[in-house]
């Protein structure tokens, strides 16, 4: 009996849904399952067997694919659908049981988190940001992005956050308790890693750098892309910081061998360490797990995270200006 492999696929992709995964209904996953079926000639799962798949692994490696995207993106898609096929009794047998792909363990060359010399030149160039300015009105940058653009690379640097958790900020999440601003990540934003919401205070000079002026601004729903279906919002957050992170890329703000966005995630948490800071309250505000039950005891209160947001230096950031109306420009790419 014939049965869909792209069929299967989206079956999983509702099913994972409904567990609070996939939100963006695995759109990064589609083009393996595609990438199979067109090297197959066919979409019949059943058919599909070991000898098939190693075949197309190494057909992929051939093409110039990295094992690790071929292990991590490739034969991950595939494995996950035909494991839930076995599972749900829609395939008899596993073919992917025993298709691996080694990874060759990454040669490191330098720290993972940005240094305190890159960090500045990004702040500075994103806080000046302007757009280029585009013949056709239609392919101007929109209003959000440059937002993003300007005030995500602060915010990553002073909340350790991933970046899409940022990029999927709304004004409604952001409020004044105390005397103080925190900031809401949400699942109900688009989606966090963790399924909970965590409370982050912010820096200073955050404050200090006018972004409490462009949220008195901002209307009332997404800061950093303008999608009006709550569905669709991970998707939108996603692309905002895909565009993020290509600027910063093809402006040669961002040495190779560090990672745009998620640099900043590790220079949080080797600044925390370097203040003497508890890594519960570090991981508390990042959203990281340690893994131990001993976590589950007691709670990182808003006071514990002050603690350690107030302790993080200020960047020494000259003149560097945040208004929105400011003409100067330092990076104008979009």
């Amino acid at each position: 009996m014939r049965v869909s492999l792209l069929g299967l696929f989206r079956d999983y992709m509702a099913y994972s849904k409904t567990m609070g995964k996939h939100l963006d209904g695995g759109a990064k996953w589609e083009p393996p399952i595609r990438s199979l079926s067109a090297f197959l000639g066919h979409d019949d799962a059943s058919r599909i067997n070991q000898a098939d798949l190693l075949k197309w692994r190494d057909a992929l490696l051939a093409e110039g694919k990295s094992p690790k995207t071929v292990s991590d993106k490739y034969l991950a898609a595939v494995r996950a659908v035909v494991n839930w096929a076995v599972d749900n009794l829609r395939l008899s047998t596993n073919p992917m049981e025993k298709v691996r792909q080694k990874v060759p363990k990454k040669v490191k060359t330098r720290e993972s988190g940005y240094t305190t010399s890159e960090a500045v030149r990004i702040l500075k160039a994103s806080l000046n940001y302007q757009p280029v300015e585009a013949t056709n009105p239609s392919n101007q940058e929109s209003a959000p992005v440059v937002a993003a653009k300007r005030w995500v690379p602060l915010l990553c640097a002073f909340t350790g956050a991933r970046v899409t958790e940022l990029t999927q900020l709304r004004k409604e999440d952001i409020r004044e308790e105390n005397g103080r601003w925190i900031v809401r990540i949400t699942p109900e934003g688009g989606s966090v890693k963790s399924k909970e919401y965590r409370d982050v205070p912010l820096h200073q000079q955050v404050v200090d750098l006018g972004f409490l002026d462009f949220l008195r601004r901002a209307d009332v729903g997404p800061l950093f892309h303008n999608g009006t279906d709550h569905e669709r919002f991970l998707a939108r957050a996603k692309a905002t910081s895909g565009r993020i992170s290509t600027w910063l890329r093809e402006s040669e703000l961002t040495p190779k061998n560090v990672q745009p966005s998620h640099g900043w995630r590790h220079r949080f948490k080797t600044i925390g360490r370097e203040l003497g800071m508890s890594d519960r309250v570090l991981n508390a505000i990042q959203g990281h797990t340690s893994g131990s039950a001993a976590d589950d005891y007691g709670d990182v209160t808003i006071a514990a995270k002050l603690r350690l947001i107030d302790a993080l230096p200020s960047y020494d950031l000259g003149d560097s200006q945040s208004d929105e109306d400011d003409t100067q420009v330092t990076i104008s790419k979009p």
